[in-house]
């Protein structure tokens, strides 16, 4: 699977693209990431990607001229990419997204920055996203997170496929049941019984219970989703 992200700051994805399992996937060839520094579409001598707001206001705004070329030039590199603006309008990021944009072969994702993008970019795009309700300076973060949720759902990307079942909103209403590991006592606190008993039918048992009483008790909005 690809990933074409425009971003003002290309080398923000370097560092975290090397390291974890998108790393080793990226060095497998199972993922490809390829950043494109919207800079070199700027405009003029001085490259210039931002201009003040129509109407007054504080900020800068993007300008379309250079995320439009840059749009056509990647497409023209890459055609058929599902082109996603990461933005604190779009719709809210979460795992059945995700999972629906892994089965696409490849994103173009753009990071705006400073106070917004021109109003026009949204006609270029296929999909706008937010990861929250809250804000950043810019969509290089939001993008990562994307890129991070979507590849890892790529088959051969986890060693173990059969823990992404198993995961926090694998059926995206349920938070995974309580995990432990060596030693069986710590600081007076004993991992459960039933996870020492080799009974399997039983520990699944448990760890189905569990999970639905910790989404009750921390994320009841996950299970009212799930009734809905």
């Amino acid at each position: 699977m690809e990933f074409h992200v425009i971003t003002l700051f290309p080398e923000m994805f370097e560092p975290p693209l090397r390291a974890g399992m998108i790393g080793r996937a990226i060095e497998a060839g199972i993922l490809k990431v390829r950043t494109h520094a919207l800079r070199q579409f700027g405009l003029g001598n001085y490259r210039q990607v931002d201009d003040t707001p129509y109407g007054g206001g504080s900020g800068m705004v993007m300008r379309p001229e250079p995320i439009a070329a840059a749009i056509d030039a990647v497409e023209a590199e890459r055609p058929g990419l599902w082109k996603i603006l990461m933005t604190p309008q779009g719709e809210v990021f979460d795992q059945a997204l995700a999972r629906r944009l892994s089965e696409r072969p490849g994103l173009m994702l753009i990071a705006g920055r400073y106070e917004g993008i021109d109003e026009r970019v949204r006609s270029m795009v296929d999909q706008e996203i937010s990861i929250g309700d809250y804000v950043l300076s810019g969509g290089e973060l939001p993008t990562m997170v994307v890129i991070e949720a979507v590849g890892r759902l790529v088959p051969g990307v986890l060693g173990n496929p059969e823990s992404l079942a198993e995961e926090s909103f694998a059926d995206g209403a349920t938070l995974e049941y309580p995990q432990y590991t060596r030693p069986e006592e710590f600081r007076g606190a004993r991992v459960p019984d039933i996870l020492l008993s080799g009974d399997h039918a039983k520990i699944r048992a448990w760890r189905e219970e569990q999970a639905r009483l910790r989404t009750s008790r921390r994320r009841p909005d996950l299970q009212n989703r799930r009734k809905s």
